[in-house]
């Protein structure tokens, strides 16, 4: 009986599947300080003025999905402000952390809290981030850290639309190959109605080479370029006919691991800024369409040193509030008058021309010749009657 027992109970425990092990969820190996909260308002904050924006829009409804090194979702301003995401780098369930911190400082330029004695406010403070981790190489060291995989870039971008719900998708980062995958991705999302943006690169100074970035050259998403306090291209900046709008991105002031503020260079910080009026566009426009998001966004920048259209500057620099406030014209231009048709046979009609003109000129001539004639009558009058009076002048009538 109990041999019995023992053969029944390892025939169960082989048709059972077995009880997988907890999963370790993954944990950056190191935790900062926390950093000084900064009350001073950043000139970027100065320039958007949010709170100015507040009345027509705060992102409220809308889900930015940041694709990047993570987000801290325990920083202070962002609280309450990201989703679970997903972490296609570690293979963690959740994107809510953030080993080197450059996640969190695009997250923040897009939906920090005002607070309390902090300068820095997210242009969209409403909104959802949706954090998703790819790499964890940042501007200022791109030889640190795990960089993207194409692979699991197109992966977290098809995931960010499909199941994070995304309706703008923020990619501060730049491949400077073309990949197929990520092409496909990118493209999937944008027929999907969602707003991607990304950043042209920082590869812009003479020695770097310029290399075209990746995504923000694929069609239909908006490339970002970087401006100073000065409202003059950052060196870095990359320049080609990938840059569509400019937007800060020299010594940005954002959100840093844990707490505080640190600031920055990069087209990475600009790129946010642009992330956050198209979301703010989304709740104030519901019913827009990517592409239409995209055209009121170009359509309102002010401009550039670079003219209208440049590599440089793209269309100009982002003015959020023109984007929420100003009538656009209509999408395409009045059709042409249409054409008119003659059916006649030209040279029936050029001969009709020639008719007309010389019958013109017959009358004129016409004209002419009897004027002649009346004048040489009337000279011819006088004439008579001079010669009867001698050429002398005419007796004065008497009364």
């Amino acid at each position: 009986m109990t041999a019995a027992l023992g053969a029944l109970t390892a025939a169960v425990a082989v048709l059972l599947p077995a009880v997988p092990a907890q999963a370790r969820a993954f944990v950056c190996p190191t935790l900062p300080g926390a950093a000084k909260v900064s009350a001073a308002k950043p000139y970027e904050t100065q320039l958007f003025a949010p709170d100015r924006l507040a009345p027509f829009a705060t992102g409220a409804g809308v889900r930015v999905a940041v694709i990047d090194s993570g987000v801290d979702a325990g920083h202070p301003q962002l609280r309450g402000r990201v989703a679970a995401g997903r972490d296609f780098l570690h293979g963690d369930a959740s994107g809510r952390q953030d080993c080197v911190g450059h996640g969190t400082a695009v997250a923040s330029l897009i939906a920090a809290e005002p607070v309390e004695g902090a300068g820095l406010r997210g242009l969209a403070p409403d909104a959802t981030v949706v954090p998703v981790r790819v790499s964890e190489q940042t501007d200022t060291d791109r030889n640190a850290g795990e960089p993207v995989s194409p692979a699991k870039f197109a992966t977290a971008i098809d995931w960010a639309v499909d199941e994070g719900g995304a309706d703008v998708i923020n990619m501060s980062l730049v491949m400077t190959t073309d990949d197929n995958r990520v092409r496909a991705a990118v493209a999937r999302a944008v027929a999907a109605g969602v707003v991607v943006v990304a950043a042209a690169g920082n590869d812009g100074r003479p020695d770097d080479g310029n290399p075209r970035p990746y995504p923000a050259s694929y069609p239909d998403v908006i490339g970002v370029g970087a401006i100073g306090p000065n409202g003059v291209a950052g060196d870095f900046s990359q320049h080609g006919d990938y840059v569509d709008v400019m937007a800060p991105g020299v010594a940005v002031t954002f959100a840093a691991r844990r707490s505080g503020h640190t600031q920055g260079d990069g087209t990475s910080y600009a790129t946010p800024f642009v992330a956050a009026t198209a979301a703010l566009l989304k709740q104030r426009f519901p019913s827009l369409t990517s592409a239409q998001v995209t055209r009121r966004i170009l359509a309102t920048t002010d401009p550039a040193p670079g003219g209208r259209r440049s590599e440089l500057y793209g269309f100009g620099v982002l003015n959020p509030y023109r984007a929420l406030t100003e009538t656009l014209g209509p999408e395409s231009p009045p059709p042409p008058a249409p054409a008119v048709v003659h059916t006649e046979d030209p040279a029936t009609v050029a001969l009709a021309v020639r008719r007309d003109r010389a019958q013109e000129l017959s009358l004129l001539v016409a004209a002419i010749g009897a004027g002649v004639v009346v004048l040489v009558v009337v000279a011819a009058a006088a004439v008579r009657r001079g010669r009867r009076r001698g050429w002398r002048p005419p007796d004065p009538e008497i009364p």
